[in-house]
C-alpha cells in the first residue's frame, strides 16, 4: 500500500497568516488543518505519517527537522504519497483520485506554481519543493524519463497560507479547521474592490 507522508512545522507555523491571526491562533488553526488531513487520509483507507518537525502525540510520526526538501527526499522511496497539512479542503474521495491514479509520478499543483501533493513510484524521482516546484518536478521526471500525471483538483490546488486563502475555508471546509476559522471570522467583500475578505465575528 501507498505510504503518505504528511509534512508538518511546529515552530511558527503559519507566518503568512500574521496579519489576521496571533502566534498561537496559528499553532491552533495549523494542527486543526493537520487533523483535518490525516483523517481525510484515514477515510480514504491509508495511515498518514507525519513527518514532524518535532515530536508530536501522533502514534505514526517521523521526526526530522532538517528543511522540507532534505527531510522528504530522506523518507521516499516507491509508492509514497506527500500531502501537504494545510490541505484543509480535503476530502477522502479526492485522496483517493490521487493515490488510485497510475504513473510514475502524480503531481497536483498548488497555486503560484508549488506542489501541494505528490505520488512517487519512480526509485530515482526525488522533490524539490524551492520556488515553482511544480515544474521543477516536470523536469525531473523528464530527466528520469519517468511518466507524469497532473491531477487538476480545487482541493487539493488550495492550500491555505495567507489571509486570502480564510474565505475558501469559510466557504469550502467541511472539517475541524472551517469550524474553528468559523468561530472567529465572517466572509465579507470590500466595498471598493470588491475582493471578498474575512473580518472578526
Amino acid at each position: 500500500m501507498t505510504r503518505v507522508l504528511v509534512p508538518y512545522r511546529v515552530a511558527e507555523p503559519k507566518t503568512r497568516l500574521a496579519p489576521v491571526l496571533d502566534a498561537n491562533e496559528r499553532r491552533e488553526l495549523s494542527r486543526h488543518m493537520l487533523d483535518d488531513v490525516l483523517s481525510a487520509v484515514r477515510a480514504a483507507g491509508y495511515d498518514p505519517t507525519v513527518l514532524s518537525t518535532a515530536p508530536l502525540s501522533e502514534k505514526e510520526c517521523l521526526v526530522d527537522d532538517r528543511p522540507l526538501t532534505t527531510a522528504v527526499n530522506a523518507h521516499l522511496r516507491p509508492e509514497t504519497a506527500v500531502v501537504m497539512a494545510d490541505l484543509a479542503l480535503t476530502t477522502p474521495a479526492v485522496i483517493s483520485r490521487l493515490l488510485e491514479t497510475p504513473g510514475d509520478v502524480v503531481v497536483a499543483p498548488g497555486r503560484g506554481g508549488g506542489t501541494n501533493a505528490l505520488v512517487a513510484r519512480h526509485p530515482d524521482f526525488r522533490v524539490d519543493y524551492h520556488g515553482a516546484s511544480y515544474r521543477d518536478h516536470l523536469d525531473r521526471c523528464e530527466t528520469i524519463g519517468a511518466s507524469v500525471r497532473t491531477i487538476d483538483s480545487y482541493r487539493l490546488g488550495t492550500d491555505i497560507d495567507e489571509p486570502v486563502d480564510l474565505p475558501e475555508l469559510l466557504i469550502h471546509g467541511t472539517g475541524t479547521a472551517a469550524d474553528w476559522v468559523d468561530d472567529r471570522f465572517t466572509v465579507c467583500t470590500d466595498t471598493e474592490t470588491g475582493r471578498i475578505g474575512v473580518e472578526r465575528v
